[in-house]
């Protein structure tokens, strides 16, 4: 019965989709109100809802995100975030893909190409990435704690093609650049004539566990195009870290 009234709480601050007071939560619950001042607390004690400003209004809260997001498949990512994806293709005019951040390893998990049909682009294909060269992957890596950082610098770095970075040094300067200007690039380090871009997607606190980025020939993806492209992905970025949060607020 604890645990039912509990979820009661949560779905109603869930749905509200705006921070609530307790007197609202008391009404729309039908509890006794000492009852649900109670509840409230344990779920604000066990970070289930959080306060946002100081009017004694709440909302769900990281841990719920969290919880919500690690339950998430990738399936349910797509499905909030395909449609700003094949928006920004159509916009863009390039293939435009989302990555994943699970079990310590970068996945493509969707792609979005343009409906210009004549349009060359280039298909990224979908699965693993390496974590040291490839824009998706360094847009994450560059936001990670140091430990993760450190397990990536001392792990197995293969060259690729001869503008792969394989050196400490370069890698942990590119990781610094990246955080500067917000978003990760790609030349040529996986394949010869073909360049990406890339941008972190932060979903609140837990951090940037997906990216998003766009891909193209180098002969369109020149370093001046990349820095336009990656400035318009950060923005996105933030469009998607919205529609995949919103989604799980939802399903809470």
């Amino acid at each position: 019965m604890h645990l039912d009234r509990l979820i009661a709480l949560l779905e109603i601050i869930a749905v509200a989709g705006r921070p609530v007071s307790v007197a609202e939560v008391h009404k729309a619950s039908g509890l006794p109100k000492p009852t649900c001042y109670r509840l409230v607390q344990s779920l604000l004690d066990q970070q289930l809802i959080e306060q946002p400003g100081e009017d004694g209004k709440y909302i769900i809260g990281e841990r719920m995100i969290r919880i919500a997001l690690l339950g998430k498949s990738d399936v349910d990512v797509r499905r909030c975030a395909a449609p700003l994806l094949k928006s920004a293709a159509t916009t863009f005019n390039e293939t435009v893909f989302l990555a994943r951040f699970r079990d310590s390893r970068v996945e493509i998990i969707h792609v979005e190409t343009p409906n210009d049909p004549a349009r060359a682009f280039i298909h990224p294909g979908l699965g693993v990435r390496p974590m040291h060269a490839c824009s998706c992957s360094k847009a994450i890596a560059a936001f990670a704690e140091p430990a993760f950082q450190d397990s990536i610098l001392t792990g197995s770095l293969k060259q690729y093609t001869d503008h792969t970075k394989i050196t400490q040094d370069e890698l942990r300067a590119e990781f610094a650049q990246i955080v500067r200007q917000g978003f990760a690039d790609c030349d040529q380090e996986i394949d010869l004539g073909i360049a990406s871009v890339a941008a972190p997607v932060s979903i609140g606190n837990i951090g940037a566990i997906f990216s998003v980025g766009a891909v193209g020939p180098i002969r369109r993806f020149e370093k001046p195009y990349r820095m336009e492209i990656g400035q318009r992905l950060t923005a996105l970025s933030q469009k998607i870290s919205g529609a995949i949060q919103l989604c799980n607020v939802e399903a809470a």
